[in-house]
């Protein structure tokens, strides 16, 4: 496979981001893989994978630190994506979980700010919440994390300004294909996809090695083909070093043929009815 240039997706507001960024969750909980995260997002940063997802739940700030030792010096170059916990979420606890973040991060604003997922708090008040760091200059942009097709319909008539919708989305968790993808759609709204790789349980599928041996990559590199190939989709998957962060890039140099995808979908069939959307 060649290098190819990476592909974008476009947000709401026009702007253009790498559709393939780099995720942190599972960063900074063990002081020895520390040289080899730092490395992994700083190599991922030179090779174009600018987007950077972490959140304070991530080894409870670990993550953000780490993100923020490795990249200060580079901010710059980078689009932020972090979240706030659903327990922090009223408006006033919000705004205090940023401000902790921004201080963990060693920045001055967050380019992507998330609800992590749905809790107690009214989604009026965590809109209200993100306005206001906005206008403080704090965030650039908002979205949410792990919120179904009920749920968007919901936040959307409180505000339809989400820049994205964090989901759980893989050649194994394929329900949003039914209902909340199709929604998303309609409205411009991109999708970010964690564990696009299913936490490495989708390798030594056989639909996956095939497809890989075809093709000459990795049943990773596929999977994540797959991901990005509709053009709409930000894939965040975790690198563990810098040879991982190599094997990612090159994804975006797989051009998954109409057999292909016809293989994958008889070996993951896509939905025949709406489903939960899920979340690990």
């Amino acid at each position: 496979m060649s290098r190819a240039e990476l592909p974008t997706v476009v947000l709401p507001g026009g702007e253009r981001v790498p559709a393939l960024g780099q995720g942190t969750w599972g960063y900074a909980e063990d002081p020895a893989r520390r040289a080899d995260e730092i490395a992994a997002l700083r190599h991922g940063v030179d090779l174009g994978m600018t987007v950077v997802d972490t959140a304070e739940m991530y080894a409870d700030g670990g993550a953000e630190e780490l993100v923020g030792a490795a990249l200060g010096d580079r901010r710059d170059e980078i689009f932020l994506v972090d979240k706030v916990l659903p327990w922090d979420a009223s408006r006033a606890g919000t705004v205090e979980a940023a401000e902790r973040a921004l201080r963990r991060l060693g920045t001055d604003r967050i380019d992507l700010y998330l609800l992590h997922w749905r809790g107690g708090h009214p989604l009026d008040e965590t809109v209200a919440a993100f306005h206001e760091l906005r206008d403080a200059g704090k965030i650039r942009n908002w979205g949410v994390s792990n919120l179904d097709a009920a749920d968007m319909a919901e936040l959307a008539a409180i505000d339809p300004g989400a820049a994205t919708d964090q989901i759980l989305y893989n050649l194994t968790r394929r329900g949003p294909e039914w209902d909340l993808l199709p929604w998303l759609r309609e409205r411009g709204i991109p999708v970010t996809a964690y564990s696009p790789i299913e936490q490495g349980r989708l390798l030594g599928h056989p639909a996956l090695d095939a497809v890989a041996a075809a093709h000459g990559a990795t049943a990773a590199q596929v999977a994540l083909a797959w991901v990005l190939r509709d053009g709409d989709v930000l894939a965040i998957p975790k690198a563990t070093g810098t040879a991982h962060v190599e094997e990612n890039r090159a994804a975006a140099g797989l051009a998954l043929t109409a057999d292909d995808l016809a293989a994958l979908d008889r070996a993951f069939p896509p939905p025949d009815r709406a489903r939960p959307l899920q979340m690990l």
